[in-house]
């Protein structure tokens, strides 16, 4: 029986998006646990979810040969409905109920995008030409150049800002990843493409890493967010691929996104911390008893000079 592209794509994908999910559990542990980014390189843990990182990326790649971008990045977002999970059991409390309905918004609104993408075109046929690339690429680098700038000036958003230049530096990455495993040749502009590829998975990565200082919940959250839609919109735009069933298939695949979007909100919302169990004992109020008192002798008259 032939395994069909599509299935395979998917298969590799929700095996993609465990290794991803790991990976974010371990950094931002490894975030909590470091003072600055610095200090998360010299780590161990860090180097593990390095190669979780490149495992899933990895698994990512090969699933571009089997599948459209718009269908593979989407899945994407099942990093989220894992780690958040993980990071519960990690950080031993349960997982909420928001979270709950969070995770099957998001399931729920990933189903939708798939029925209307799992056979769109654009697999091997479809691929960015030189200039395409290079435009691409100058783009995502002008926008993660501005986020990072809005990082470094607003604390607020600094987590957010950083998640979000890591998504897009992340798509841009599988959207070169994406021409090189579709049509790899040896020339020099394969080997700019290889080295772009090359350096916008470390910048997400790194700025990955900068995020979950703020966090595990926004920061995965907006980053499983604007990947997706990052990379999704440079495959319908410049590679073709469209939705299935016309304008029913854009009405059910902007369904299955605002979907998806609630439970992405849902998800990234903190979690109150349930305060530790202390054992304190509290010290009981024994009575001591009062020695008896005599009542003082009042003294009359004019008292004598010492």
């Amino acid at each position: 029986m032939t395994t069909s592209p599509v299935l395979l794509a998917v298969a590799l994908s929700l095996v993609s998006a465990l290794c991803y999910a790991t990976a974010a559990v371990v950094q931002e542990r490894t975030a909590a646990g470091t003072a600055d980014l610095r200090g998360a390189l010299i780590r161990a843990s860090w180097w593990w979810a390095v190669l979780l990182n490149a495992a899933g990326a990895l698994l990512h790649v090969v699933a571009l040969r089997y599948g459209p971008l718009s269908l593979v990045q989407p899945l994407g977002v099942l990093t989220l409905v894992v780690a958040v999970p993980q990071g519960s059991l990690v950080a031993r409390r349960r997982t909420s109920g928001t979270q709950w309905r969070g995770m099957a918004l998001t399931l729920a609104g990933l189903t939708a995008l798939l029925t209307v993408t799992a056979s769109g075109a654009g697999t091997s046929d479809s691929a960015l030409s030189t200039n395409e690339v290079l435009l691409v690429a100058l783009a995502a680098a002008t926008l993660i150049a501005a986020l990072i700038r809005l990082a470094s000036g607003r604390s607020s958003l600094t987590g957010l800002a950083f998640a979000a230049a890591s998504g897009i530096a992340s798509a841009v990455g599988s959207t070169l990843a994406q021409k090189l495993a579709v049509g790899p040749t040896l020339s020099w502009s394969a080997a700019l493409l290889a080295l772009l590829t090359v350096a916008f998975a470390a910048g997400g990565l790194l700025l990955a890493q900068k995020a979950y200082g703020s966090g595990l919940g926004g920061p995965l959250a907006l980053l499983t967010l604007v990947n997706p839609v990052a990379a999704s919109a440079v495959g319908v735009t410049l590679l073709g691929e469209g939705f299935q069933y016309g304008t029913t298939g854009a009405l059910l695949a902007v369904a299955g996104a605002m979907a998806a979007g609630r439970g992405v909100v849902l998800l990234s919302r903190p979690q109150p911390e349930r305060p530790a169990r202390l054992d304190v004992r509290v010290p009981v109020a024994v009575p001591v008893p009062v020695p008896h008192l005599r009542p003082t002798r009042m003294l009359t008259g004019t008292s004598r000079a010492a």
